[in-house]
């Protein structure tokens, strides 16, 4: 966990691959409980700490979470999150094969999406089906390799898994991804998906907030990142 902001009433964090943000049936140490420690050390806190936890990360992803210290800033971020004032942008590595689109520079997808619980995966269709949600996400190619890309993509809607799901229906399953189609695992046992960039308007403050997410230590990352984009 590395702290990336921090202030009376919010703190964003990085989170690494593999770490929970939420407890769950593991029984793992999650990330809410990591940062409650930091805050409970840092400010020598009696007691417990509060923490809020507005939004999730999938397990296998990396990069930002937004917790709320105080819980005025947990009912309005929670408000916020669900009206769509907190914009999000995501960095994913998919494979230069396979797709029909990958020659274009950016795109806008939409399908219908239905989450199976017990699989704890969502199925795409490109026309509304039962139990179905709409689902949207635009993306545009910001590098490229000999045997990967990497897209920048930008979240309309926030289904299960939405980001995985879409990309491998279009033939760009997430790279180490197995779940939704990649041939093989990465090395431990991270999804090359990052959420790399947060911006919203503070709840409180009401000043503009502005957050990236550090890549990966993977070098396929510093590899296809842009340029001046590794700190």
């Amino acid at each position: 966990m590395k702290v990336i902001y921090e202030d009376n009433h919010i703190i964003i964090v990085a989170k690494e691959s593999g770490e929970i943000v939420q407890g769950d049936k593991t029984g793992d140490t999650p990330l809410s409980e990591t940062v409650k420690a930091y805050l409970k050390e840092k400010y020598q806190k009696p007691g417990e700490v509060f923490l809020g936890v507005v939004h999730r990360l999938d397990r296998p992803v990396s990069g930002l979470v937004v917790f709320a210290r105080t819980s005025k800033a947990l009912t309005r971020l929670n408000r916020m999150f669900a009206e769509g004032q907190v914009h999000k942008t995501y960095w994913a590595i998919v494979p230069n094969e396979n797709s029909s689109l990958f020659t274009l520079h950016s795109s806008l997808l939409t399908h219908w999406l239905v989450r199976n619980e017990k699989q704890n995966k969502s199925y795409a269709y490109d026309r509304e089906v039962p139990h179905s949600k709409k689902a949207q996400l635009s993306y545009r190619v910001i590098g490229r390799g000999d045997r990967y890309q990497l897209l920048e993509v930008q979240l309309m809607t926030g289904r299960h898994h939405q980001i995985r799901c879409q990309l491998s229906k279009v033939g760009m399953p997430i790279r180490g991804d197995l779940k939704y189609g990649a041939p093989r695992s990465n090395p431990d046992g991270s999804i090359s998906l990052l959420s790399r960039r947060v911006e919203f308007i503070h709840p409180v403050s009401k000043l503009p907030i502005v957050v990236e997410a550090p890549l990966p230590a993977d070098p396929l990352w510093q590899a296809l990142a842009p340029k001046g984009s590794d700190r």
